[in-house]
């Protein structure tokens, strides 16, 4: 890997079933809502097709590092109700590979980033 090469996965137990899960869930207009500390402000840019790809958004993130990324993801697949494929561009170029898979009454929420 390249020295400006950045991988992380990250896991999380989700409430809601698969099924519950909207196609955008990654980049939703919630976020700022519910994770404020991350989520600063999510534009719409345009809304994804009928099968939940192409959807775009501008993110502006911050970290718990004193820098902000400023980036444009871009939904390039759709597995509903169990994940999607990103594509981002600005601050952080990259690929993003989201998975939902049942567990129990909730679902287990992997995010596997290569920037």
């Amino acid at each position: 890997m390249a020295s400006n090469e950045y991988h992380f996965i990250s896991e999380w137990q989700g409430k809601e079933p698969c099924r519950r899960l909207p196609l955008s869930f990654a980049i939703r207009h919630r976020c700022p809502r519910r994770w404020p500390s991350v989520y600063l402000a999510v534009t719409e840019l345009q809304p994804s097709l009928e099968n939940g790809s192409e959807k775009v958004v501008r993110l502006l993130t911050r970290r718990w590092l004193p820098y902000f990324l400023d980036g444009t993801p871009r939904v390039t697949e759709s597995r509903q109700p169990h994940g999607l494929t990103l594509e981002a561009e600005g601050d952080f170029n990259g690929r993003g590979i989201w998975k939902f898979d049942q567990d129990g009454p909730g679902v287990l929420i992997r995010d596997d980033w290569k920037i």
